[in-house]
């Protein structure tokens, strides 16, 4: 595998996504790395999160698309929406 040619550049929070993973919502566990984007399958759904703040949040419903979003937890208790994507 040759090596990346953007392996020198700095990581921003503008800059396009490392790393992707399903996430399994749960109101004990953070997720397995934090994250700062998600996207969601299902129309209509709300994500009750943890921020990097430790403020826990919550989003009204969404349509089905990707939303810039730095979170540490994705809760379950009162997220609704499924099919989700964290992205780092």
């Amino acid at each position: 595998m040759a090596a990346s040619p953007f392996g020198n550049l700095p990581l921003t929070l503008d800059g396009p996504a490392v790393g992707a993973f399903l996430i399994a919502p749960s109101d004990a566990a953070n997720l397995p790395n934090d994250i700062r984007a998600i996207t969601i399958g299902t129309a209509g759904g709300v994500i009750v999160f943890d921020g990097w703040d430790a403020v826990t949040y919550t989003t009204g419903p969404l349509p089905v698309g990707t939303y810039p979003l730095l979170a540490r937890r994705v809760r379950n208790t009162g997220t609704t929406a499924t099919g989700l994507t964290g992205w780092m």
